[in-house]
């Protein structure tokens, strides 16, 4: 079962989305993968969503848009959200120390010196923290309730000094769990369904553990062993650990949480978050040694080539999922399978590698306008005591270039018109002007006498 938007009716679109479902019906059939549902959202528009496979095999129930995933660790980012949103609220804030909000808390550590765990460092992985609370429920699937949790604290250590470096923690976001209940007067998973799930329409998404005879989920199977076969894998409760891996969702509602991280402006209603907290939320906040990967407030943030993208990946037993999102051309690719091997990074990788050029070039076409003819009087040389420059004419408005630089075309300025003679710069350099008016001042109807940035200017001159 497929659905699309208008993008996908594109033609540069379409062939690219029948070329990613063949693809993916090749790479299930062959790995035997029993269920997969996709997810492609660009700005507020869902481009395309599908199902392939069995959610049940067995029942021969086919996987669909709405077939429902457990999303493990894709929960963390709704539990950053809260605090987030309890922090714009004034409830909290995320230099707190944990023990302002959970006076309960206390770990042993060595490390005598080591600065106090915040609410930060919880949703940055960068507590110090064990990975895990004091049980074995990874092995044996038998979760400890919120006051197990509590209680095994008492026989775990911290691993290292908060900010030392990236260590991720699932125990590190349980807590954070109990700061949202503890900073808000409600329980976790009524907070999230009230202030999340509701205002985004997130009808069919769940913080509490599912039942698992529910038509709708779709059935965990561990690896598919070395003769073909896969067992059924057993069902998880996470219990205390919720806030970091017990959500359940569709690839279809999950779009929706991918379509609020590109949308700006004051919270309300749907607009849960304002849009500078979200963009707080994917910048970095630490940043791994390789320069290449590191956390910002929930998300975890690669830099894949010369693009940078946001998101998180789930893994709990029987399930694999993956969310990605590039907020710089808002394109957002979700993929939830029901086995231990889905591997979904491979699918979400190949969607962008395909999709990305296309989406770009046929939204660049729809924005791009032809140029005000008129703009050619702004088109010429300026000079100032520090130095040149030159305004170009091009095919797609008026850009702005230092001609001193080997290659001026490296980090060039776009201008973006705001009112009579006036523009606003864009660039890639933030050394540059980019944000500021950029003025033409002119000399009678037509000709340019000064160009002015900000409150500096540069005289138009003839020749160099």
């Amino acid at each position: 079962m497929t659905e699309s938007g208008p993008l996908a009716a594109r033609p540069e679109i379409q062939a690219v989305l029948g070329l990613l479902a063949a693809w993916i019906e090749s790479q299930q059939a062959y790995s035997g993968l029993p269920a997969l549902s996709i997810a492609v959202v660009h700005d507020q528009e869902l481009v395309w969503a599908a199902g392939f496979g069995f959610a049940d095999p067995a029942r021969r129930v086919p996987a669909t848009p709405d077939t429902l995933y457990r999303i493990a660790s894709i929960t963390k980012l709704f539990t950053a959200t809260a605090l987030l949103q309890l922090r714009d609220a004034g409830r909290l804030q995320l230099d707190d120390p944990l023990t302002r909000h959970l006076p309960w808390f206390a770990i042993s550590s060595r490390h005598a010196d080591a600065p106090a765990i915040t609410i930060r460092h919880l949703i940055t992985h960068t507590s110090g923290l064990p990975r895990e609370a004091a049980f074995p429920y990874w092995t044996d699937s038998d979760f400890p309730t919120a006051e197990g949790v509590r209680e095994g604290l008492g026989r775990q250590e911290a691993v290292l000094p908060p900010e030392v470096r990236w260590k991720y923690s699932n125990l590190a976001l349980a807590l954070a769990g109990e700061v949202v209940a503890a900073a808000s007067g409600e329980g976790y998973a009524d907070y999230v369904q009230s202030r999340i799930l509701a205002p985004l329409g997130m009808a069919d998404t769940l913080v509490r553990t599912p039942d698992p005879g529910d038509s709708r989920l779709a059935r965990g199977f561990g690896r598919r062993l070395p003769d073909g076969t896969r067992a059924v894998a057993p069902f998880t409760d996470t219990r205390g650990i919720a806030a970091a891996a017990n959500m359940t969702t569709s690839a279809r509602d999950l779009a929706r949480f991918a379509m609020l991280q590109f949308r700006g402006g004051p919270a309300g209603g749907a607009q849960i978050l304002c849009g500078s907290t979200l963009a707080e939320m994917h910048r970095v906040h630490w940043l791994e040694p390789t320069w290449q990967a590191g956390w910002g407030l929930g998300f975890r943030i690669v830099r894949i080539g010369d693009q940078t993208y946001t998101g998180h990946g789930g893994a709990v037993r029987g399930y694999r999922t993956n969310i990605r999102l590039r907020p710089a051309d808002k394109l957002g690719v979700i993929v939830l399978t029901n086995a231990d091997d889905g591997n979904p990074q491979q699918f979400v990788e190949r969607a962008f590698a395909w999709l990305s050029p296309a989406v770009a070039k046929v939204v660049g076409r729809d924005e791009a306008a032809p140029p005000d003819p008129a703009w050619r009087r702004y088109a010429g040389r300026y000079r100032s005591a520090w130095r040149d420059l030159q305004v170009l004419l091009m095919a797609d408005g008026l850009l702005l270039i230092d001609p001193s630089l080997p290659d001026p075309l490296l980090a060039p300025t776009r201008l973006v018109p705001i009112g009579p003679h006036a523009f606003r710069a864009e660039d890639t350099d933030g050394f540059a002007s980019h944000g500021e008016a950029v003025v033409f001042e002119l000399e009678g109807a037509d000709r340019v006498r000064r160009l002015r940035i900000g409150h500096n200017t540069f005289e138009a001159i003839d020749a160099w």
